[in-house]
């Protein structure tokens, strides 16, 4: 088995309130005169709860940024930076190097770069020459989760491997400036800017190192066919453009439950077996379905709700915030088990098991 032994978060330095946020979409994207959709823009964003959020950029730099080109090349140059930091900072905070690194995984949804983020961080922080690199694009908020469960894919029966899981999500610069669509409102209210990084080692690696962490028990990944604009993009010449239907928290209701009673169940467990729940923040209508589906206490979701709070939704980075913020928590003094879960564009979901 694999186990994940650290996870650390980078952030841009650029941290505004939401309500300082909102304003400033409003005048760049509705203009002054609109005052119905001031008041519709506000609800929505006060909606998310969301209490402040990252953003690649400083604030007063998007209103003068004109097409795909000038936002993707930022999204190279401030991605490669916080994916350094949150790499280095990953394996320096278990006594690994960049060097020790024999796979490393990247995903975005975000930005598009070839050399991919992967390859400028080999010669930036010193990853071998011969690291094992896979980049992954368009699974969206999904691809925390599924970036674990395939990296364990990767290495699993190797004993002795370090592996490690890199998003890098920087959504402010995909927000639209001629579009009031509701999908842009919801998601210039909701997505923030921020990556995180996964530290994965075999089993001995893990004993030799002195190294705690769960361990990756079992992975699931569904698909639900007819629901590709449920969640994605559009791209064109203004770069992603959000596609998000108001039936996304009814699709995690109706499929959510019976996939993971059916994921436990395989392994003789039930959801009131599950210690922990590591649950991708997709945003209040989301999280109240989760709740529901699983039939889970109050409290469940309350380090998700955290994160959303905190940060917004880093889209593929934030379940991985929410597990450092798992693992930072004291070890319970018996076995238990978590379920990691997130879902994305598709529409799809993704389940991991892990066991302490």
């Amino acid at each position: 088995m694999t186990r994940v032994v650290s996870v650390a978060t980078a952030f841009p330095p650029h941290v505004y309130d939401q309500q300082e946020l909102t304003a400033a979409f409003a005048e760049v994207v509705l203009g002054a005169s609109r005052q119905d959709d001031h008041r519709v823009l506000d609800r929505i964003h006060r909606a998310t709860g969301v209490q402040r959020r990252h953003l690649a950029l400083p604030l007063e730099t998007y209103a003068g940024m004109a097409g795909f080109g000038a936002t993707n090349d930022a999204f190279i140059e401030v991605g490669v930076d916080l994916g350094a930091e949150a790499v280095s900072k990953a394996l320096a905070d278990v006594g690994l190097t960049p060097a020790d690194v024999d796979v490393v995984m990247t995903t975005t949804v975000t930005g598009v770069a070839a050399p991919t983020l992967d390859a400028r961080l080999v010669p930036r922080i010193g990853l071998r020459d011969d690291v094992r690199r896979v980049p992954m694009f368009g699974l969206g908020c999904v691809a925390g989760a599924a970036g674990v469960a395939r990296l364990h894919d990767l290495v699993a029966g190797d004993p002795d491997a370090v592996a490690v899981l890199l998003s890098v999500e920087l959504c402010s610069l995909t927000v639209q400036r001629d579009d009031a669509s509701m999908a842009n409102l919801v998601a210039s209210g909701l997505f923030g800017d921020g990556a995180a990084a996964v530290v994965m080692v075999g089993d001995r690696r893990a004993a030799a190192l002195g190294l705690d962490g769960p361990q990756v028990v079992a992975t699931r990944s569904r698909f639900y066919p007819d629901t590709e604009r449920v969640m994605g993009w559009d791209v064109g010449g203004s770069g992603f453009r959000i596609v998000l239907a108001a039936s996304v928290a009814d699709v995690v209701e109706e499929h959510l439950g019976h996939d993971v009673i059916a994921f436990l169940g395989d392994h003789d467990l039930k959801v009131s077996d599950v210690g922990c729940w590591v649950a991708h923040p997709g945003g209040p209508k989301v999280l109240h379905a989760m709740t529901r589906t699983l039939g889970l206490p109050p409290g469940a979701l309350d380090r998700t709700w955290r994160s959303l709070e905190q940060v917004g939704n880093l889209s593929s980075a934030s379940v991985l915030h929410v597990l450092g913020t798992r693992l930072a928590e004291p070890r319970a003094p018996a076995a238990t088990y978590d379920v990691m879960l997130a879902m994305g564009p598709g529409f799809c979901s993704e389940l991991v098991l892990l066991r302490w």
